[in-house]
């Protein structure tokens, strides 16, 4: 079963139980990758799929720190119910020691050096670790491994 008919199945178990929370994350997401699809004419695979959550997921925590800094805690902690719902479709996520790892085997494949090769690595990365560690901490060793 793909990532996406996955969603769809918890969509409907959220509809015959009533949960309106859950409901409603589920559409917000399941709505954004009907528009990527239609916008790219493109049938999503479970990467993109992936990618897509990755992103709203970023879209939450940055609303829940807004939020916080305004003091509305209501609004924070329906952002927070949304954030866990969508954490529960991305995969295993790298610690940072994982990520560093990561990043030390691409700058050698790559044969990278000094920071003018933080895009060409990066790029590498992305396309790597997507959905399996947070940007901010790959982009942090990235800066790191090149660094020495």
């Amino acid at each position: 079963m793909s990532l996406k008919d996955r969603i769809t199945e918890d969509m409907k178990t959220a509809m015959r139980a009533k949960d309106a929370d859950r409901l409603l994350a589920i559409r917000g997401l399941l709505a954004a990758l009907k528009q990527r699809e239609v916008d790219e004419r493109i049938v999503l695979d479970d990467a993109a799929v992936v990618a897509i959550v990755d992103k709203l997921v970023k879209q939450r925590k940055d609303s829940i720190t807004a939020f916080e800094q305004g003091g509305r805690a209501d609004l924070v902690a329906k952002e927070a119910a949304e954030l866990q719902v969508l954490q529960a479709y991305l995969p295993q996520r790298l610690s940072a020691a994982e990520v560093a790892a990561e990043v030390g085997a691409i700058v050698a494949e790559l044969g990278a050096s000094g920071p003018g090769d933080m895009g060409k690595v990066m790029a590498a990365a992305k396309a790597r670790l997507v959905g399996r560690a947070e940007m901010g901490l790959v982009s942090s060793a990235v800066k790191q491994a090149l660094a020495k």
